[in-house]
């Protein structure tokens, strides 16, 4: 007999999730999941139904709670609009390798493909995101399905999809198994963690002893391997650069630390992959190649949990396929210590000169507001083991160089599919998660607004998150691809402003305005300390860009072209290009004058 004998549908999958260690569900009820809600309202102790505003905000918060956990992220959604909602969230989970586990009610079984009411064929509509997708027919099934689901979540870091007709959530397991079919042959045991084969890593350790200029790049599957990284790095004399997911693997400020690649990026970062003859990549899927050392340049050597992503991004000599931890922990007795470190010493003193720029950039007391000053503010009031959630546009790049990530903070975004809208729902997720850490939000307007609802959320649940907003009325990041990417004047990115501290009180949160330069720490360190969930916007300077390490003639061309052909705030922005290139370049006087001044003293 089975120990579901009797039990619906709904009250097994419930139960079989447990099992799981899931103990944390994000959705939003509807008739076409309401069996299973009543599972879920039957074991409020053992497992919390979180209430969203919107599915795509349940898809979101799964996924973050399994970035920032570890564990497997679950959301529910009721048949037809509501599943289709779930859809961005779970592609967000599908882009960046994390496991999670969507449950979606659907029509009655002898109504489906009938055109019913909310009836949408969601196996077909679940295909591409999900690498599990099945439908649960009769109560027999339900077991041995979610066992599946889950096993495959979490052994191949991807979202699984299960729909259940509303009339079998209901259906009691009567034992009437098919011919075949045995009651209780299923499991739930979690998958182990595994490494490579030896040998491998012997060749992976000869190629890296035989370089003279080694770069680590490490991405999030490097997270929890913070210590081996750098010890492999030290060894190894090699400077770390980290892709954005792999902000938190090591301290931003540790000596090894070069910053982040790409655009958002930093320009010893960039200096070092174009000089780079051996490169160890850690737990990344880095998409810009064109960021990466050129094919034949360097030796490849690639650690990543799945298979299918070695050698996707750079030729590797040696794919390890296993985990980040256990396989550093296996290489770094096989490395030689460097005895040259020219190469290292080169990166780190050019690092130096980069944060004495980035210092430069977010002290300055402007007015309109620089948004690099608020990043650095939201940066400076950070407690050690703060959770930053953050959006996508230009709020990326000022968090990708002003906020530094310390050991023991957490760090993440949707990162490959760059959605926005995430940095609310994934603070919610972290706060959940871990009730007594800072879990902060940072974000731009325009991201802000397309789940904003979700703050009443956050209230909802007392859950004092502080969301930061970037607020300059426009969708600033398209601005900019808009102008520098395509040379076109910006069209269709400004929005009529919303009043942010109104609509926080509203909600029965806390609402602060930062307006003025010298009012910038004060008020972030007042509402960085409230107890209520709160957000603080900042008016910043509209007309500030966010700019690449190197700036490329092709970038000045297409901005010239985007004003030749009639952009809007041509004067506006070429001022504050003007202005902050004259800027830096009197910082830049000054300093050695200084400089200058002080050798004669020493004479």
């Amino acid at each position: 007999m089975s120990e579901y004998e009797n039990l619906r549908t709904a009250d097994i999958i419930a139960e079989a999730l447990i099992d799981w260690n899931v103990n944390v569900i994000f959705g939003l009820p509807g008739d076409g999941i309401n069996g299973f809600i009543e599972a879920l309202r039957q074991r409020q102790n053992k497992i919390k139904f979180i209430l969203v505003r919107h599915e795509e905000s349940a898809a979101f918060m799964a996924c973050a709670y399994a970035k920032y956990t570890g564990k497997l992220g679950a959301c529910v959604a009721t048949s037809g609009p509501g599943a289709i909602h779930l859809l961005n969230g779970l592609y967000d989970a599908k882009a960046d390798n994390t496991p999670v586990i969507a449950i979606t009610g659907t029509t009655y079984s002898d109504l489906m493909n009938s055109s019913y009411q909310q009836d949408v064929n969601l196996l077909q509509l679940y295909s591409d995101v999900a690498v599990y997708n099945a439908i649960i027919n009769n109560p027999e099934q339900t077991e041995m399905a979610v066992d599946i689901a889950c096993r495959n979540a979490m052994s191949q870091k991807g979202v699984s999809h299960l729909t259940i007709p509303i009339d079998v959530q209901e259906m009691r397991l009567k034992g009437r198994y098919s011919r075949h079919k045995v009651g209780g042959h299923t499991s739930d045991v979690s998958i182990p963690k595994f490494t490579s084969d030896p040998k491998l890593i012997e060749k992976a350790a000869n190629i890296l002893n035989s370089g003279e200029r080694v770069v680590v790049l490490v991405g999030q599957g490097a997270l929890g391997a913070g210590d081996e990284v750098i010890a492999v790095a030290e060894r190894l004399g090699a400077p770390v650069v980290k892709a954005l997911l792999g902000k938190a693997v090591i301290p931003d400020i540790h000596p090894v630390s070069i910053g982040g690649l790409g655009l958002l990026g930093t320009d010893p970062a960039s200096d070092a992959m174009n000089e780079a003859d051996t490169l160890l990549m850690i737990g990344t899927s880095f998409p810009y190649i064109d960021y990466l050392p050129k094919p034949g340049q360097a030796k490849g050597i690639q650690i990543d949990i799945k298979a299918e992503k070695i050698g996707l991004r750079y030729p590797v000599e040696v794919g390890l396929v296993g985990d980040s931890r256990l396989t550093l922990a296996a290489l770094h007795p096989l490395l030689w210590q460097k005895r040259n470190l020219d190469f290292l010493r080169s990166k780190q003193q050019a690092m130096k000169n980069w944060i004495d720029l980035l210092k430069e950039r977010s002290t300055r007391t402007d007015k309109p507001i620089k948004p690099q000053v608020i990043a650095a503010a939201v940066s400076a009031e950070l407690k050690d083991d703060a959770i930053i959630s953050v959006d996508s546009g230009t709020i990326t790049s000022w968090a990708a160089r002003y906020i530094n990530i310390r050991k023991g903070m957490k760090f993440s975004l949707s990162g490959t599919l760059a959605s926005m809208a995430c940095g609310l729902p994934y603070a919610i997720a972290a706060q959940i998660a871990f009730p007594e850490r800072q879990s902060v939000a940072f974000v731009g307007d325009g991201g802000f607004t397309m789940l904003m609802g979700e703050f009443a959320t956050a209230v909802q649940y007392d859950l004092p998150i502080k969301v930061v907003i970037i607020k300059n009325d426009i969708l600033g990041m398209i601005r900019w691809e808009q102008m520098a990417f395509l040379g076109n004047p910006e069209f269709g990115v400004e929005f009529t402003p919303i009043d942010y501290t109104s609509f926080a009180e509203a909600c029965g949160g806390k609402g602060y305005s930062i307006k003025e330069p010298n009012e910038v720490d004060s008020i972030m360190h007042e509402a960085m300390s409230d107890k209520k969930p709160a957000i603080i916007e900042a008016y910043v300077d509209p007309f500030d860009p966010p700019m690449p390490p190197k700036v490329e003639m092709e970038f000045v061309r297409k901005l010239a072209e985007s004003f030749t052909k009639g952009q809007p705030y041509a004067k506006r922005i070429g001022l504050t290009l003007f202005r902050n290139q004259v800027h830096e370049r009197l910082k830049d006087f000054h300093h050695h004058q200084i400089d200058h001044h002080d050798h004669h003293q020493q004479e």
